[in-house]
């Protein structure tokens, strides 16, 4: 018995047998005649033709995969995303050049013969047999292109693939009936044509015209005779004579196909001569897949679109079909990105976050009244290279869409308890005694008729100035934790958590929003795209929409072009119109005069609100327009950085709150984004003032001055001179620092969230140990 080589393979007379008995199969199929059976060879090749007659007759030819578009809202391309990279092209776009070439080295006789070249078969088998091995095979064109079908079919799953190319007998008899098949149905230039768009040619390029547009940068129309030569030549091992990496082996191997070109005449002597002594003339491009090529800085949304598609039903019942369209490609995805919006978001983002900070920010826009998503931004840019402080996920996003875990939104929250208490018929005239600091009330109703029991807990406000009693209106625009615990505490979890339901403000992990008042303080992780949705529910007048990025898809399968269904928004009433004007009242108030006028739009009507988190991990600010809505983060995506004592875009800050840093960033990228657009008014609603309260009194209970000065020190505190209104002015005014103005409102930076619960209380699973307790 013949001894297997080292490596496992066949030795040269197992492989000369088994070329033998294919080669002399496939004479035989072809050419309708009977051989007698010899032998163990004989026997083998009777076999093999009974299993050929049991084959099915029709090859199912898979279409060819594509590279796929994604369009921005205006039709300008945003990045290129593919398997493999393949431009589908007609035969008349194919310069003749190449044409003959790729049949002149690969089947010369491919114009005379049918799906088998019986001459060449036995001229294969002729000198494999002098030679006691394999130097040459038999397949025609044909042939080649029905195996390169199964290489398609099988996609990148390695275990098909090695299927569709491996050398057995079984393999080669299917490939032959097909090859039949197809010789009678397509005839030989449509096999061709579907030859060269199939083929592999190296360096990611599938097809000629990748394949021109890679080595040579044109398009294979424009082929020259040279140039077609060394692309002819790669079909045999795009590998070995890569011209990127070996010149020397590429330039051999052009020359061979030149040469063969003359002996077949397809050229004359002279000019593969002339071509011969030609450079390679290589122009290379590389290749331009995937969203690390977007543009404007959308490699985020990009990724974002492709989730989409891969998880949403709409394009697939399983995750494996939409997986299979995808890979496919040879899709134009027109997006909701407006062009606009993006460079303002992401041009905003690079001017306030540096991407070697120890902190990142990401940044969302949405349309209020449609969930259409505008632009999406982050200061860390998409790609692999950590060293750059490159990344792949996406801050803006749920963990299931391509994000982290969230981020807890701090009193970005507060609103939506509000709206909460609102619709339950709470007047927006509410006041509560507000002390500095308080325990939170218990029991709490839940859901469910179950109850939140907990004693000894405390909470407080930014600084010992903080005390009440507030109404809604002013209680909103500072920020006052301790009023919105008490609204909790009376109207209940329950309506809470459901009007966030009804909002599409959920947990970003895809967890249940706790049952605990604290909630009402923002202690459950979310995303920027979920709370700049949810805000767009007030712009909106109370209707929120599911957010969407895909406008229209079209597929191009060969020649024909579909159209595929896509997610539509889902828009439903979540709070009466009443409600989302007594909000957008409520939060008009806190950048005109209250925690975020640093992200004050001048004179186009804006509202929003801070948030900064306990132990300043995470600092917001969320707002929105009548026509746009939008989220800014700022934090350690670790959630092990404080922001305190920290360089941030080249700023220092001795301590980050919601209406210094992610403020001015939601203020540039709003501006820029709205610039020409217009200003449309809120439908506002009057809220009265409460009569005003005796505060004409210092702490010892004596008359005072109602106007104080005071300088803040580096943590907020500073002196007052004067009565009560003096001591909260010289208090709050400032920043960091600074000599406060004075007055009741002091112009004051936004709360500090300085309450505490025990550890891991209400926490549930995000940004590690700590979050806001």
């Amino acid at each position: 018995m013949p001894k297997k080589r080292s490596g496992g393979g066949l030795s040269p007379t197992q492989q000369a047998a088994k070329f033998l008995g294919v080669s002399v199969l496939a004479g035989a199929v072809l050419a309708g005649i009977a051989l007698p059976a010899v032998g163990a060879l004989g026997l083998a090749a009777k076999g093999s033709v009974e299993s050929f007659d049991e084959l099915p007759a029709n090859l199912k030819t898979p279409p060819l995969s594509q590279r796929t578009t994604i369009l921005d809202a205006k039709g300008g391309q945003i990045a290129t995303v593919y398997s493999r990279d393949r431009t589908v092209v007609d035969l008349k776009d194919i310069s003749p050049y190449l044409q003959k070439a790729i049949v002149a080295i690969e089947d010369s006789r491919f114009y005379e013969h049918g799906a088998v070249d019986l001459k060449g078969v036995l001229r294969a088998l002729n000198r494999n047999a002098q030679s006691g091995g394999v130097s040459e095979g038999a397949s025609t064109l044909t042939q080649q292109y029905v195996k390169n079908v199964f290489v398609e079919e099988a996609g990148d799953d390695p275990t098909k693939v090695a299927q569709a190319t491996q050398q057995t007998i079984g393999r080669k008899i299917r490939e032959l009936k097909f090859a039949i098949q197809v010789e009678e149905e397509l005839g030989k230039k449509k096999i061709l044509e579907n030859y060269l768009n199939i083929t592999f040619f190296g360096q990611q390029a599938y097809g000629v015209e990748a394949a021109a547009r890679r080595y040579f940068s044109k398009s294979a129309k424009d082929l020259d005779l040279q140039e077609a030569a060394l692309l002819a030549g790669l079909v045999q091992s795009p590998s070995r004579y890569d011209p990127v990496n070996d010149e020397t082996e590429a330039t051999k191997r052009r020359n061979v196909v030149l040469a063969r070109m003359a002996q077949v005449g397809d050229i004359s002597q002279e000019e593969a001569a002339k071509a011969s002594k030609a450079p390679l003339g290589l122009k290379v491009s590389k290749p331009n897949n995937g969203c690390i090529t977007a543009v404007r800085g959308a490699g985020f949304f990009c990724d974002y679109v492709r989730e989409v598609f891969l998880s949403d039903p709409v394009f697939g019942k399983t995750k494996e079909a939409r997986a299979k369209i995808w890979n496919q490609g040879g899709l134009t995805i027109r997006t909701t990105l407006d062009p606009q919006a993006q460079e303002s978001a992401q041009n905003s983002v690079k001017q306030h976050v540096n991407k070697s900070d120890e902190v990142a920010t990401a940044a969302t826009i949405v349309e209020p009244g449609t969930g259409k998503i505008l632009a999406m931004g982050q200061s860390r840019p998409y790609g692999i290279d950590t060293k750059q402080n490159e990344t792949t996920l996406n801050l803006s996003v749920d963990s299931a869409m391509g994000g982290g875990a969230g981020f807890q939104p701090g009193s970005t929250f507060k609103p939506i308890v509000a709206a909460a208490a609102l619709e339950g018929g709470m007047p927006p005239t509410k006041s509560y005694a507000s002390p500095y600091q308080m325990d939170y009330p218990s029991p709490v109703a839940a859901c469910d008729g179950k109850t939140w029991n907990e004693k000894g807990v405390p909470v407080e406000n930014e600084n010992e100035a903080e005390v009440g009693p507030y109404a809604m209106k002013e209680a909103t625009a500072k920020s006052v934790n301790t009023y919105y615990i008490e609204m909790i505490s009376e109207i209940g979890i329950c309506p809470v958590t459901e009007m966030s339901k009804k909002m599409g403000v959920e947990r970003a992990d895809g967890g249940k929003l706790a049952q605990a008042p604290s909630i009402a303080l923002g202690t459950q992780e979310v995303s920027p795209l979920t709370m700049a949705n949810g805000y767009a529910t007030f712009a909106s007048r109370g209707m929120y929409c599911t957010p969407i990025a895909i406008e229209s898809i079209s597929q191009h399968v060969g020649d024909k072009s579909k159209s595929l269904p896509v997610p539509k928004s889902t828009c439903s009433r979540a709070m009466s119109e009443k409600t989302a004007d007594t909000i957008n009242t409520l939060l008009r108030g806190v950048v005109e005069d209250g925690t975020g006028t640093e992200a004050g739009l001048g004179s186009r009507p804006s509202a929003g609100k801070t948030g900064t988190t306990d132990f300043r991990y995470a600092a917001w600010f969320v707002g929105y327009t009548p026509n746009m809505a939008g989220a800014v983060w700022v934090g350690d995506p670790a959630h092990k950085r404080k922001m305190v004592d920290i360089s941030i875009g080249g700023t220092w800050h001795a301590k980050v709150f919601g209406g210094q840093v992610p403020g001015p960033i939601w203020r540039d990228m709003m501006s820029g984004a709205l610039n020409g657009k217009d200003a449309p008014e809120f439908n506002l609603v009057h809220i009265p003032d409460p009569e005003k309260r005796d505060k004409d009194r210092d702490r010892d209970g004596e008359d005072g001055d109602d106007r104080g000065d005071g300088n803040r020190g580096d943590d907020g505190r500073g002196g007052g001179n004067g009565g009560n209104d003096g001591f909260i002015g010289g208090l709050t005014g400032g920043n960091d620092g600074q000599t406060g103005n004075g007055g009741q409102n002091g112009g004051g930076a936004e709360p500090d969230p300085t309450f505490s619960l025990p550890e891991g209380l209400f926490q549930g699973p995000g940004n590690g140990p700590g979050g806001r307790r």
